[in-house]
């Protein structure tokens, strides 16, 4: 079984996520949507999901659609203004949804990358 840093496992699996998502859908929803990789808002309950942005919807009822819609819309801009190409990165940096690829450990970047490269691999710090 060939071995990995965790960089270039990233940049592998970075690779590929980015052929799923344009300038209209972040990974967040692609993963979701998708049922792929970390699952993106498909893996936070409603409850999650709105207080993990809560600043997006303070005191106002927004459904579960409309609460993805402005998440997704935030993570897109966060990518913007970080200036980096998948949300991923973003939170690397912002930390303020998850922590990005700093979430995951080498098990699960292994796991991501032959769910989405088709190797098995194992990823090595």
């Amino acid at each position: 079984m060939k071995t990995l840093t965790r960089s270039q496992a990233i940049e592998a699996i970075r690779a590929r996520l980015l052929e799923m998502v344009d300038d209209d859908h972040s990974m967040c929803r692609v993963a979701g949507e998708k049922g792929i990789y970390c699952r993106g808002f498909r893996d936070l309950t409603d409850e999650q999901l709105r207080r993990k942005y809560y600043w997006l919807h303070k005191d106002r009822p927004l459904s579960r659609g409309q609460m993805e819609d402005l998440a997704d819309r935030w993570q897109l801009a966060r990518q913007i203004v970080d200036q980096v190409p998948i949300s991923c990165d973003a939170q690397c940096l912002e930390k303020d949804t998850c922590e990005g690829w700093n979430g995951f450990d080498d098990a699960q970047l292994a796991r991501y990358y032959r769910e989405l490269i088709g190797d098995d691999v194992s990823v090595s710090g």
